[in-house]
């Protein structure tokens, strides 16, 4: 009877453990990370009789989880990607609201401003005209200074997500640590501590949507936790300090740095491959600087454009040359804050309040139409102080070894050779990242406007031939020297023509012979010999056909209020491919046509929008994968109530029928105390 009664209480146990154990499942059907528990049961060992074993009933081995390794790992990664591309397509698509599309958008500005000077051409005196300029001059700064102002925002709401992401980091890290100091005294019994175990996948789970992450196991129940690159964020019960630090170059950007015992080191963006703070770094390291450069770019080739235009005419008020339109940023150096030197300075006290650098290294612009859209990183190789330097355009990361002085993409090298740069030390080169922040009108006086050419062309009275001059403008303006008058001469009627130029008492300064060709603009400062006083040159387009004999008289401009030669350039210049031209240096010299200033909007919409839809599709990629993974996990380790429910009466059954062998046990050994009395 000792027996049945014993197989009788162990099935009791084992029974109301199981039910313990769907219970809890039940009760956590709903908890997040929780893993389905169950009771391992075994046969309690037979006892050997002359008629074969019999059995002593069962005993609880132990409970359970529900685990897969495999898809644990695959979930985590998974689900580190999809956060990634999706937290970089919502930045992106805010991205995209910044720059405008139809009337709102820097491109139709843009035309607007050269649409303008049609009314300034037809009427140069016309004061009317000439303010509609300087309001559309004024509306294009603004939209400018505007977009340049959410890129910013944008930066902002970046720095501060990925500070508290850094510090949501540190939360979970060091809760995995905890977690991993409990698990590990648990360990010793010999049994798992599942609950514990949930919820150090759950931390881990959680630290995967920020930074992807690989964790390895070790034998005492821990897990030690690294970043891509082989980064230790958790060993045991240790766990380490990440830190949003101030990019080296830019302090309103965050590089993120891991704090041990050995100090601070920053961390690469490149390390981050998953997670939402791979999202933003990307999108703070390209998206944003791309933006920042299309607009800087466009920004400073009308700007530079427009002036220098401005500056070949004469105005209306005082007949000189034009004073600038637009002011514009100067390009800007940054020094990296790990420089041992700045120039022969010390960091601190070489940078300028505004970021900018006090001396040394700086940039200018030689010419607007060839800068490029990216920043450079400048570096002085080691033992060469004095150059060459290493210079790298970050838009693409091609290299190449510069000297002081020389010209990069439009812009123009400087070196002071009185505080050289320190060899090791590197800086950050922006010829227009800057480009688009304050620009802003220079002139206010509609009168300013040089709508009028400082040379006027005619054709002579006893021409035979049709020709006549299309257009005539000035390429170069230098009020020091002496303004000259060039006779032309057609000598025969394939374009051929002797030139001569004349001071104001009619004496030839130079003369010489050229052939002009249809299609082909005359240029003065193509001619050879070239004039010893001539230092005003221009460019004069004709139509029609020459015949040998006929005049053209080029000449100062007398009456400025009624010449609109000027405004017809400006006007020229709306199709002009003035935005990111290139020239390739030989041989043979290759020159790369630019972009006009509305096809370079479009085209900075283009990329911004193919940015967006790759985002979105990568998103939408990323986010399904994921979820086709978490659920074959949740069906692998989650709690299904059907099936719970199912367990509870099996279990439940199970229970009252260890109860009734208990009961006959009980009822056996009270008959045969009766019939022992």
């Amino acid at each position: 009877m000792g027996s049945l009664m014993s197989i009788g209480v162990t099935a009791l146990n084992a029974n109301y453990a199981a039910l313990q154990a769907t219970g809890h499942n039940i009760a956590n059907a709903n908890t997040q990370g929780y893993s389905r528990q169950s009771v391992d049961l075994e046969t309690a060992g037979g006892q050997f009789t002359g008629a074969g074993f019999f059995g002593n009933g069962v005993n609880v081995s132990t409970v359970v989880r529900a685990h897969n390794d495999f898809l644990t790992r695959e979930a985590s990664t998974t689900r580190s990607l999809a956060a990634a591309d999706a937290t970089r397509t919502a930045q992106l698509e805010q991205l995209e609201k910044v720059f405008g599309l139809g009337e709102a958008g820097i491109g139709n500005a843009a035309g607007q401003l050269f649409n303008a000077f049609v009314d300034v051409v037809n009427k140069p005196q016309d004061s009317s005209a000439r303010q509609v300029v300087l309001s559309r001059a004024g509306e294009l700064a603004q939209r400018f200074r505007a977009s340049f102002d959410r890129i910013d925002a944008l930066q902002t709401g970046v720095t501060q997500d990925l500070k508290v992401s850094v510090s949501g980091m540190n939360v979970l890290t060091a809760e995995i640590a905890s977690l991993n100091d409990k698990i590990s005294r648990a360990h010793g019994s010999g049994q798992e501590p599942n609950d514990l175990l949930d919820q150090r996948d759950l931390a881990l789970s959680k630290l995967s949507e920020l930074v992807q992450i690989t964790s390895l196991p070790a034998d005492d129940g821990t897990v030690s936790v690294f970043m891509g690159g082989g980064q230790q964020l958790v060993l045991g019960n240790q766990a380490g300090t990440l830190v949003a630090s101030s990019n080296v170059y830019d302090s309103t950007k965050v590089q993120i740095g891991l704090r041990d015992g050995a100090g601070e080191r920053l961390l690469p963006d490149d390390l981050f491959t998953g997670g939402s703070v791979a999202g933003l770094l990307r999108f703070q390291k390209t998206d944003i600087t791309d933006a920042r450069n299309f607009l800087g770019q466009m920004a400073t080739a009308i700007s530079y454009r427009l002036n220098e235009q401005q500056s070949l005419g004469l105005d209306l008020g005082s007949a000189s040359s034009g004073a600038p339109l637009f002011l514009l940023n100067e390009s800007r150096v940054l020094a990296n804050a790990r420089n041992a030197t700045a120039g022969g300075f010390p960091v601190a006290s070489y940078i300028n309040a505004n970021g900018s650098l006090a001396s040394s290294v700086s940039v200018s612009v030689s010419d607007a139409s060839e800068l490029r859209a990216s920043d450079y990183e400048l570096a002085v190789l080691a033992g060469a102080p004095g150059g060459p330097y290493q210079l790298t355009r970050l838009s693409d990361n091609l290299q190449r070894t510069v000297n002081a002085g020389d010209v990069i993409d439009g812009f123009t090298l400087n070196i002071e050779a009185s505080a050289l740069p320190a060899p090791g030390d590197k800086f950050l080169l922006q010829p227009v990242g800057q480009g688009a922040r304050s620009m802003q009108m220079a002139l206010s006086d509609p009168r300013g406007i040089a709508a009028a050419a400082p040379v006027t062309a005619t054709s002579g009275v006893d021409n035979v031939g049709t020709v006549q001059v299309g257009q005539i403008k000035a390429v170069t303006a230098d009020t020091a020297s002496p303004a000259l008058s060039a006779r032309i001469a057609f000598t025969d009627d394939s374009g051929g023509y002797s030139w001569e130029m004349v001071d104001s008492n009619n004496v030839v300064q130079g003369s010489g012979t050229a052939t002009w060709q249809p299609g082909m603009a005359i240029r003065s400062q193509d001619w050879v010999p070239a004039a010893p006083a001539q230092r005003n040159d221009w460019e004069m387009v004709l139509t029609g056909v020459p015949r040998s004999g006929d005049t053209l008289l080029v000449e100062p401009t007398r009456y400025p209020a009624a010449n609109n030669g000027n405004a017809a350039a400006m006007l020229a210049m709306r199709d002009e491919q003035m935005v990111g031209r290139e020239t390739r240096v030989g041989p043979p010299l290759v020159v790369i046509p630019g972009s006009s200033m509305t096809d370079a909007y479009a085209n900075a919409l283009a990329d911004i929008g193919v940015r967006v839809q790759g985002a979105r599709s990568a998103a939408t990629q990323s986010q399904a994968i994921a979820a086709d993974v978490q659920s074959q996990l949740t069906s692998t380790t989650g709690v299904n109530l059907d099936e719970e429910a199912a367990r509870l009466i099996q279990f439940q059954q199970s229970y009252q029928a260890s109860a009734k062998v208990l009961q006959i046990a009980q009822s056996l050994l009270d008959t045969l105390l009766q019939v022992v009395r």
